[in-house]
């Protein structure tokens, strides 16, 4: 567990999870040294924007087109093919380990991929400078689902996020979820039924084991396919 920095004046937060995990390889060092440095976001740690101020998503990617946001994109499979599929769409993408960043900054120079950029961080700072109602579409796939009681508290579906969500996502946007655990099926709809910002997905259980139609496969997803367990697909719409 480490603590993050928030503005003067509120609670320190608390992350759960790595930051990072074995060795990594020269070439993801080089990587991480020079294509990360194009692509990174500037003025979302604390330490160089205090004052919070939101990030100019036009300036940042030169166009006006949609804003995607993927938050913890892992090994970052489904971030490049999204990339790939929507090269007229701009993907945010946030995740905090450090291997998985490593593990994507190779591919995206190797295949000149341009409408991406990326925080190496928590998304809750990434929330704290994103403008209000400017994203379009946000996916949270294979979120660490806490699966021990006591832990659930620290699973990133909760009352704090969920608003921060609803406030950076454009009135009609999607929130996507993927999860292989039932329970955290459960747990995201009661969490949202608590609230009057998204619409619940429409059908149930079985309805939802159907993935996207522009899905791809991340390796979260093949272990959980080797180990028995149901991917879950769940699409929520933000209210007006």
């Amino acid at each position: 567990m480490t603590i993050s920095k928030v503005p003067d004046g509120a609670p320190l937060r608390n992350f759960y999870g790595r930051r990072k995990g074995k060795t990594l390889r020269p070439n993801q060092v080089l990587h991480l040294n020079t294509t990360l440095r194009e692509f990174a976001l500037s003025g979302v740690e604390h330490a160089d924007n205090p004052a919070r101020d939101p990030l100019d998503l036009h300036a940042l990617f030169g166009n006006d087109n949609p804003v995607w946001l993927e938050i913890g994109f892992g090994g970052g499979e489904h971030l490049l093919h999204m990339a790939k599929t929507y090269e007229d769409v701009n993907i945010l993408g946030c995740e905090a380990f450090i291997n998985g960043v490593a593990m994507l900054m190779p591919r995206i120079a190797a295949e000149n991929i341009q409408n991406v950029r990326i925080h190496m961080g928590d998304a809750r700072d990434l929330f704290e400078v994103i403008p209000a109602g400017s994203l379009d579409k946000m996916f949270l796939l294979y979120p660490d689902p806490w699966p021990k009681k006591r832990h659930s508290r620290r699973r990133f579906v909760n009352d704090e996020n969920l608003q921060a969500m609803a406030r950076v996502l454009k009135p009609g946007a999607e929130l996507r979820l993927a999860t292989d655990i039932e329970d955290y099926v459960h747990h995201t709809l009661q969490h949202i039924a608590k609230r009057g910002d998204f619409a619940p997905p429409k059908g149930d259980l079985q309805n939802w084991r159907a993935p996207w139609s522009d899905w791809t496969k991340t390796r979260y997803e093949a272990k959980a396919l080797r180990e028995g367990r149901t991917p879950h697909y769940l699409t929520f719409r933000k209210n007006s």
